[in-house]
């Protein structure tokens, strides 16, 4: 597939248009480690050189670390450790079922280390705060990201959740290259609020998450007769279709949907040849 790649913030780096967003791989309900394994090489094959993780992407607390593994195990295996960028997070714990916020800056020095363990390396390329703690002050979270980044543990820091305010204070911290946050069309208040605008301004890359709409709404996107009929259009399934849609908002657009599928992987990765009309774009945007 011949497409053209998209910078990662200002690092340089320049990726496959769509990511892979591992964590169907490793929550609950995930697959077999063999399926996940294969998922992951349909994603590379496929021209996907961008993995976005977490520590936290596991089944319960005696898990965390899963979808780490399993991304090296893969990478490892297909002999592409060196040319997949691999981007994870640390900002959450797992107690039971549970997600709690947990970015103290110890807290986030011990997930970032580990995650360091876990994926093999000596610095992680981009390590992202999977979100603001109310219970820590923020400067603190992104100072400690500053300080691995300083030590050499994080060549690039990331956020999740964030809103343009938290944006703007990061950068006055450290350089930030990347915002990670729940968008879809259903859910594009990000892309009308002025945060992607910001991101822009700032050399930033957006990734979308949830990019079809997420557990909640996935189901009822696939049914949509609108999407249904320009996924005929385009010679595609619906989900293909939004994520081409992500990509028309602006070339600081990476989404990454996610995959517990060889052929929902192999799909997301057709997305980046597609040319949605300026209609079909509004049509889509409309949907919310």
């Amino acid at each position: 597939m011949n497409v053209q790649k998209r910078e990662l913030g200002r690092t340089g780096l320049k990726v496959f248009p769509v990511g892979l967003g591992a964590m169907p791989l490793s929550v609950e309900g995930r697959p077999d480690e063999e399926t996940g394994l294969k998922v992951l090489r349909a994603a590379f094959d496929a021209g996907m050189d961008f993995v976005d993780t977490a520590n936290v992407y596991c089944g319960n607390d005696g898990d965390v670390g899963h979808n780490e593994r399993l991304i090296q195990k893969a990478l490892e295996a297909c002999g592409r450790v060196k040319t997949v960028v691999v981007a994870t997070k640390g900002g959450l714990d797992r107690r039971g079922p549970a997600w709690p916020n947990a970015a103290s800056p110890a807290f986030l020095r011990t997930s970032c280390e580990k995650s360091l363990r876990e994926l093999k390396r000596e610095a992680i390329t981009l390590y992202q705060l999977h979100a603001p703690d109310p219970k820590v002050p923020f400067a603190d979270s992104i100072g400690e990201l500053a300080r691995l980044k300083g030590e050499g543990k994080i060549l690039h820091v990331g956020l999740s959740n964030v809103s343009i305010a938290q944006l703007n204070e990061a950068q006055r911290i450290v350089r930030i290259e990347s915002v990670q946050n729940r968008c879809n069309p259903f859910d594009l208040e990000d892309y009308r609020d002025g945060l992607l605008k910001a991101c822009e301004e700032q050399g930033v890359t957006y990734l979308p998450y949830s990019v079809v709409g997420g557990h909640r709404q996935h189901v009822s996107a696939v049914r949509d007769p609108g999407l249904e009929e320009l996924g005929k259009k385009y010679a595609c399934g619906p989900y293909a279709v939004m994520v081409a849609w992500h990509l028309a908002m602006s070339p600081r657009v990476i989404p990454i949907p996610g995959a517990s599928k060889v052929g929902s992987a192999q799909s997301s990765a057709s997305a980046a040849s597609l040319t949605l009309a300026p209609a079909d774009i509004a049509r889509i945007s409309a949907l919310s």
